[in-house]
C-alpha cells in the first residue's frame, strides 16, 4: 500500500519551539522542542483524528499533484 503525503505548516517560534499544522484536517495542529519531536507529534494527531470517518475519507481522497508553499516580504 501506498503511503499518503499530507501538507504540513511548520514554523519555529521565537522561544524556538517547532509548530506543527496540517491544513487538511481541522484542529490538526501540535508543536514540538525539535523538529523531529514535532513531526512525531503530529504522526500521532493525524492517527488520532484519522480514527473518524470524514477525516479517513478526506485523507483518502487527497491526491495532489503538487504542492508548494511561497512566502512573501511586506
Amino acid at each position: 500500500m501506498e503511503k499518503t503525503r499530507l501538507p504540513l505548516y511548520i514554523e519555529q517560534d521565537e522561544n524556538g519551539l517547532y509548530a506543527v499544522e496540517c491544513p487538511l484536517l481541522q484542529g490538526c495542529y501540535t508543536q514540538g522542542e525539535t523538529l523531529d519531536e514535532a513531526l512525531k507529534n503530529i504522526r500521532e494527531v493525524v492517527h488520532l483524528l484519522m480514527e473518524e470517518k470524514e477525516n479517513k475519507d478526506i485523507i483518502e481522497s487527497y491526491h495532489p499533484k503538487e504542492i508548494s508553499l511561497h512566502t512573501i516580504s511586506i
